[in-house]
């Protein structure tokens, strides 16, 4: 493999973790985001699912994402019959936005692009060294 490969894999890795962010971050604005009128859905969480793709033109596989899905876990309830989307029982249903999950992967989406970025500092390093040695 040579180095301008290595730089290719890291940029792709790098690509599909800000697409996660992207998603995160939207979660997280969208966390208290309730239907507007009685009964309507609340904001459902987004989930990103990645897939390794084999790049013939670096002869290397890549990673990027699949899927950009949706949560399909329960959406929870809170009294509130002041509230324009509260049911005939005064219920209104949240957003399945968990921001305990969504910052520990922000966390792991971080630290996933940083790994990315070591890399193609190091293979930076490497290309300028050899370009050095070849003065």
């Amino acid at each position: 493999m040579n180095l301008a490969t290595a730089l290719h894999i890291s940029a792709a890795g790098m690509d599909a973790q800000t697409m996660r962010l992207r998603v995160i971050a939207e979660n997280l604005a969208n966390q208290d985001t309730t239907g507007s009128s009685s009964g309507a859905a609340p904001y459902r969480r987004k989930t990103v699912t990645f897939e390794d793709r084999m790049d013939r033109s670096l002869g290397a596989e890549t990673v990027q994402v699949k899927h950009i899905g949706h949560d399909t876990s329960a959406f929870p309830q809170r009294y509130d019959p002041s509230n324009p989307a509260a049911d005939s029982q005064g219920y209104v249903r949240l957003p399945n936005v968990n921001s305990i999950i969504e910052i520990m992967d922000m966390r792991e989406a971080e630290h996933s692009y940083g790994a990315n970025l070591s890399v193609m500092q190091a293979t930076r390093t490497m290309q300028s060294r050899t370009i050095d040695l070849l003065k």
